[in-house]
């Protein structure tokens, strides 16, 4: 086969790409190792239909790029629900509040204040663009996050919050995650707020039959140019082209774009081999270990408690829960995070076993109803082969300030995609548009 360009991964961010360079009159072949397009989109069934994201699932207020591609593709949005009271279930204490803050002491309050201030102030100062470079960035890159929460928090239950809201958001512990990483990606969305917040934040939003509707609507307006089940195995620069070895397919184009994961990226094997600070970001900017619960019941019968399904809790394995209902609320549907720590955990336990541990932490939330779902579904990703781990890649100590700059650096004639990439929601699918879209026109501009 030949194209203009080659786009290795189907995910949202390599389908952007091939879908810009199209309407650019360049021809792109997409190479997926997947027999599905959407890479960390997926939605599943429970029940008799009802749709679950068990991948990325929420749009932002400010997610321009989703928003016109899903109003493109005949794809609406509906308002995440948000009504009722919050859970608290932290220390073996348990409350329950309105909004972004739990009700705590002043002492605690304040203590949670002044960090997300001094977080705010020092992720506007690091920017998203080029972190390495900042003034202070070998120092904070040095540091982990959960000794920047130790150094600048003075209670317990602020110490746990903040890293709770780190399992999630990087599916990683605080102690393996470089501080200047965390502040790259909050300045990546605006401020440490838009990243946890329901309405006016990340989680404003929903997406009608699920997230992958996007990557499959991208990839039928390519139609045959995406070959599925095609791992790539080999990428070849020579005589101003590269040349794609995958199984079942050989393409030559002008240019590659590669949308995956630098680890994955990684097990690619380059000719001539890739320069040595690309090859070391493979192996230190690894993914997040995360994994999606959802249980089905006959109601969203929270509601009726006057609770609004969102939960925080350090008893594990769940830490952050969500109501995924459908939009008519014609059924209830629980959405429980388990990451880092917590997912090595039940990554050593057996289906049986994953399933009995989320469900007990849904009874002990919700009462004992949450125990006896009609279904359930769960997506371990650090499990999937062709992700690696979700929901984005991070990287540890000296990681920004030693191999930063190749993260978006072509090599050669190679050009690099993926949400990981981006300088806006990196992380998101508003991030992984907004990557693939500036890889295009790097390949339209070379």
């Amino acid at each position: 086969m030949s194209a203009d360009v080659v786009v290795i991964g189907a995910g949202l961010s390599g389908l952007a790409a091939a879908r810009a360079l199209d309407g650019a009159g360049r021809e792109a072949v997409v190479l997926e190792a997947r027999e599905r397009v959407g890479g960390r989109l997926l939605s599943a069934t429970l029940g008799d239909g009802v749709t679950a994201d068990v991948g990325a699932q929420w749009v932002g207020d400010d997610h321009g790029r989703v928003r016109r591609l899903a109003a493109s593709l005949g794809v609406e949005l509906f308002p995440h629900h948000g009504a009722g009271r919050n859970l608290l279930d932290v220390g073996g204490a348990r409350r329950r509040y309105r909004g972004t803050i739990p009700r705590l002491g002043p002492r605690a309050l304040w203590d949670i204040f002044i960090a997300r201030r001094r977080f705010d102030c020092l992720a506007g100062m690091v920017g998203a663009e080029s972190p390495w470079a900042a003034e202070r960035a070998a120092e904070l890159d040095r540091q982990t996050l959960a000794e920047w929460i130790e150094e600048n928090t003075r209670t317990q239950v602020a110490r746990e919050l903040l890293g709770l809201a780190g399992r999630t958001l990087w599916g990683t512990g605080p102690g393996e995650i470089s501080m200047l990483h965390a502040l790259f990606y909050v300045a990546s969305a605006g401020d440490f707020d838009k990243l946890i917040d329901t309405e006016g934040g990340a989680q404003q939003d929903r997406l009608e039959g699920g997230a992958q509707r996007l990557a499959l609507g991208l990839a039928g307006l390519l139609g045959d140019r995406v070959r599925l089940g095609s791992p790539v195995r080999r990428i070849e620069q020579r005589d101003g082209g590269v040349r794609v070895g995958a199984d079942g397919a050989e393409v030559e184009a002008e240019r590659a774009i590669v949308a995956l994961p630098p680890a994955l990226a990684a097990q690619i094997e380059f000719d001539p081999p890739l320069s040595e600070q690309r090859r070391e970001l493979g192996r230190r900017m690894l993914p997040g270990r995360v994994s999606k619960c959802m249980a089905l019941y006959e109601t969203p019968f929270w509601r009726e408690d006057g609770l609004s399904g969102e939960a925080v809790t350090d008893a594990g394995p769940v830490t952050l829960t969500f109501d995924s209902s459908p939009r008519d609320s014609s059924t209830g549907v629980l959405l429980g995070f388990v990451g880092g720590p917590e997912a090595d955990e039940m990554a050593a336990m057996d289906a049986a076993e994953r399933r009995a541990a989320v469900l007990a932490c849904f009874a002990r939330l919700y009462g004992p109803r949450a125990a006896s779902p009609l279904d359930y579904a769960e997506r371990e990703w650090a499990a999937e082969e062709w992700s690696g781990g979700g929901p984005t890649s991070n990287f540890g100590p000296g990681g920004w300030t030693e191999l930063g700059p190749a993260l978006r650096e072509p090599e050669g004639r190679v050009h690099w995609a993926g949400t990981e990439t981006a300088t806006v929601w990196s992380g998101y699918m508003e991030g992984a548009l907004q990557a693939g879209e500036r890889a295009a026109a790097e390949a339209l501009s070379g």
